[in-house]
């Protein structure tokens, strides 16, 4: 099971922000002007499990002190000498990626990442003991500890809702359905076909991130229909799961430790000898 978040119909309400926070007792994480346009959460965090970020990819027009501020109305909210309408919001609603393949897991020595019955990726708070290792694992930068806690934090794919058959709370929320939620293969058979849809539509821009399971994390189970490239969002474009070299580190390690017990026996032997 996993999400599938559609950008493209996404109005930016924030509903899924505020559902989250609503159904997971989440703390409130500071109401300040960041002035990055209405995004006033900046990025996932630990009390933050649900993030709607708004890009701006034209600026608007500045104003200054001498600036004629209705003199410039007709042109609209863009840089002068630019047609109306070229300024646009990219808006976004991020969360745990949930990855096939997560580092999280790997690194966690007390167990208390685990991964569900539904294939999503959980912290169990009453076992997490605050060591941190989770937190540079993640490749998407999701996972943080929370001031004052210590503990670890993030998005649990509503674990008890799903656990009785509803859908996560930012989903049901969500007014234009920008974030479906549903058993993955489903979920990416849709969003191909709305690529394909919007494609037709003349917005080439469109492309999925996180759908294949072939990528590096073995496939998101929280993945993206986006308008643009996936940095623009924030998101890095080619996740790997940190912990793929692990194997061979151990088996060089063994190798090594091997070949020195060797050398020590064959020392202690000759020596003998003598």
């Amino acid at each position: 099971m996993g999400f599938f978040t559609d950008t493209s119909v996404c109005i930016g309400c924030k509903a899924c922000e505020v559902a989250c926070k609503e159904w997971n007792a989440i703390p409130e994480d500071g109401m300040e002007l960041t002035g990055m346009s209405y995004d006033n959460t900046v990025g996932l965090g630990a009390s933050t499990w649900r993030h709607v970020a708004f890009i701006e990819q034209r600026k608007p027009v500045s104003v200054g002190p001498d600036t004629d501020v209705l003199g410039i109305s007709p042109q609209g909210a863009v840089t002068p000498g630019r047609e109306e309408g070229e300024l646009r919001w990219l808006m976004a609603s991020d969360v745990c990626k949930h990855c096939t393949h997560a580092a999280c897991l790997d690194v966690c020595p007390t167990g208390s990442l685990f991964r569900t019955e539904f294939g999503t990726v959980v912290v169990q708070e009453d076992i997490c003991n605050g060591c941190g290792y989770c937190i540079p694992a993640c490749p998407y930068g999701v996972i943080d500890q929370r001031k004052g806690d210590g503990r670890a934090w993030k998005c649990t794919l509503c674990y008890d809702r799903i656990g009785d058959g509803l859908e996560p709370a930012c989903a049901k929320a969500c007014p234009t359905d920008s974030i479906q939620y549903g058993p993955l293969d489903e979920l990416r058979e849709r969003a191909a076909a709305r690529v394909e849809t919007l494609h037709d539509a003349g917005v080439q821009e469109a492309r999925l991130y996180g759908a294949d399971p072939g990528d590096g994390v073995g496939g998101a189970g929280a993945f993206f229909l986006l308008l643009d490239e996936p940095e623009v969002y924030g998101l890095p474009p080619d996740p790997v799961v940190t912990t793929r070299d692990l194997p061979s580190m151990w088996r060089h390690a063994a190798v090594a430790a091997a070949g020195l017990l060797g050398a020590t026996a064959l020392a202690c032997l000759t020596g003998r000898r003598r």
